[in-house]
């Protein structure tokens, strides 16, 4: 179920397409993979922008959710199951539900909050 409002760059594909659902205000960079399951949706509190962004080079596993207008940061894997409701940065791999950064720019991390990697940003501002 895609929405024909929905922004779908390049090179875009569904893996097994069944229960894939994509909101309207959503954004989906070139080159994105999404496995079957996967809900890009809103959370029903926003008024105008209310589903996920999600850019470039990015692979989502299968029943994933992503909900609100949050952004996936480019070059990014989010693991099978995972609920997401928090902006994930670029460069990094995500698992779980309460989403957890485990990979930053390849290497294994320890499990870290993605608000970890916003606060970091802001203090180095």
């Amino acid at each position: 179920e895609i929405h024909p409002g929905a922004q779908i760059g390049k090179r875009f594909f569904i893996d097994h397409g069944m229960g894939v659902v994509i909101g309207e205000t959503a954004e989906i960079g070139d080159n994105v993979m999404l496995y079957h399951g996967v809900t890009l949706g809103g959370t029903g509190k926003d008024k105008i922008k209310r589903h996920p962004t999600v850019g470039d080079n990015v692979l989502i596993g299968a029943e994933t959710i992503v909900l609100g207008p949050i952004n996936i940061g480019s070059n990014t894997k989010i693991g099978a199951g995972s609920v997401v409701l928090e902006d994930i940065p670029a460069n990094v791999t995500a698992v779980g539900s309460p989403t957890k950064i485990v990979r930053k720019d390849g290497m294994r991390i320890k499990p870290t909050d993605p608000s970890e990697f916003t606060k970091a940003k802001k203090h180095a501002v």
